[in-house]
């Protein structure tokens, strides 16, 4: 299960986002893209870094901490020929989010 933080993202923020990438828009508000924890550091994607394998993040503690940062993206893909990419970045924390799928998909007999 994802984490339920949701954070604004500050309009200075948001215009240095917009200039360090080709996004033309970019979200006023993010949910952190973790599985779910408590407290410590959230995480929400802005958009593509414009270098190859990396991405624009928003970081954050609590409203007055935030920040952006390139990371790198999680090169881990899911067991199989097929295996679907995780969509968070090098080095998380907890789960992949193929894996967090897997949680959400109930099969009963």
């Amino acid at each position: 299960m994802r984490c339920v933080h949701w954070c604004r993202v500050p309009l200075d923020l948001a215009r240095e986002a917009r200039e360090k990438s080709a996004a033309t828009y970019i979200d006023r508000a993010v949910q952190c893209q973790l599985s779910a924890h408590n407290g410590g550091q959230h995480f929400g994607l802005l958009t593509d870094a414009g270098a190859y394998g990396t991405a624009l993040w928003l970081r954050w503690r609590g409203p007055d901490e935030t920040e952006l940062v390139v990371l790198p993206d999680c090169p881990v893909t899911a067991p199989g020929p097929d295996g679907e990419g995780c969509c968070l970045f090098a080095d998380h924390a907890k789960q992949h989010t193929w894996e967090d799928a897997l949680e959400e998909v109930s099969c009963t007999n």
